[in-house]
């Protein structure tokens, strides 16, 4: 199975149900505040610029292979958690202080350039970040919203919204700690692992994974099945993210290659590298992680010599194999379960993940 030609079909295919939804929105807060309409056609634009739906196509996946039959009305439902998934990360940009997302101004930096065009301020750039966070909050109750109109058995939608309101809170548990860390300046590599299981691994993967069981009715050791291949497949998603952010190309990213070192982020090249250099590599370490926005390419370029010299890249790699194969493992183990060609795909997609380049 041509993994990356099913994504881009998928992709495809929610594309205009996402379009529809942000219309029909844009519509009803056109009757009600122009500013409002406004936005949500900058999210509209931001959302349809880039992404490759993973979330929703591992909703919709896994409904089909648990035995789901309506497939129409789970391709329409999984673009809650694509609306989820970009509320998270229209506020994580702002956490990230992150200028571009898919190519486009984030939207926080948007309002904020918006703001200095309108108003005889000097803080604009707050005005940014207000607009930012509570259009992210409309985006998280269009998630919810989408669930509980989706037209599923009312206890099958009841099981779902309880599921999203699960994933909504474990990702806040990994951003935390994420963001601790970061100011903390130190974490050990099990801190580490944690924060991409919650952060990443259950909201990326075993999250709609859950959703999409969940609207097929399945039983929870079904639902439990799914987490053996989503939670290490998950992980390996991040650390392939971790890669691409130090060692990735801008134009394929669609965002700077350097802004998790300009942030200070402890990954787990970070955390190895610390480790196993010598006090100079660390002391130089720290001092590009603290460099901030004056972030230069010759740092960038020191960062990734001592993270290969260390072998903190190879590690890196090592351990993303390892989680890639244990998901596949799991897979095979439920044998046919879930029928051949979702198998397939589960399969596939797993490698593709590990091998992606954005």
């Amino acid at each position: 199975m041509d993994i990356s030609s099913e994504l881009k079909d998928f992709k495809t295919r929610i594309d205009p149900h996402i379009a529809a939804y942000f219309d029909t929105a844009i519509a009803e807060a056109r009757k009600e505040d122009s500013l409002v309409e406004e936005a949500l056609i900058a999210v509209k634009e931001l959302a349809l610029a880039g992404g490759k739906r993973l979330r929703p196509a591992f909703m919709h996946r896994a409904y089909l292979a648990a035995g789901g039959d309506d497939e129409e009305r789970i391709l329409k439902t999984s673009v809650s958690v694509e609306l989820l998934h970009l509320f998270l990360l229209v506020h994580d940009d702002i956490i990230d202080r992150d200028d571009t997302r898919h190519g486009l101004p984030t939207l926080h930096r948007k309002y904020a350039e918006i703001g200095k065009k309108h108003f005889d301020i000097g803080d604009t750039d707050h005005f940014g970040v207000s607009i930012a966070i509570i259009m992210g909050d409309m985006l998280m109750a269009f998630g919810n919203d989408i669930i509980f109109r989706s037209g599923f058995p009312e206890d099958r939608v009841f099981r779902a919204l309880s599921k999203l309101q699960s994933v909504v809170s474990y990702t806040v548990i990994g951003q935390g700690r994420d963001i601790y860390m970061e100011y903390k300046k130190s974490a050990t590599e099990e801190e580490i692992l944690r924060m991409y299981r919650n952060k990443t691994a259950k909201y990326t993967v075993e999250g709609p994974m859950h959703l999409g069981a969940a609207l097929a009715g399945s039983p929870e050791d079904t639902l439990q099945k799914f987490s053996a291949y989503g939670v290490p497949i998950g992980v390996a998603f991040q650390i392939r993210d971790d890669i691409l952010g130090i060692f990735g190309s801008e134009e394929k990213l669609g965002k700077p290659v350097g802004s998790d070192i300009e942030e200070g982020k402890l990954t787990l090249l970070v955390s190895r590298a610390l480790e196993k250099g010598s006090r100079a590599e660390e002391r130089e370490l720290r001092r590009i992680l603290s460099v901030g926005e004056g972030l230069s390419g010759e740092d960038i370029d020191r960062f990734r010599d001592i993270i290969r010299g260390t072998g903190s890249l190879g590690y890196a790699e090592d351990m993303m194999r390892r989680l890639v194969d244990e998901g596949r493992s799991a897979l095979r183990l439920i044998g046919g379960g879930f029928g051949e060609e979702h198998s397939a795909f589960f399969l596939g997609v797993a490698d593709y993940l590990a091998a992606r380049e954005q």
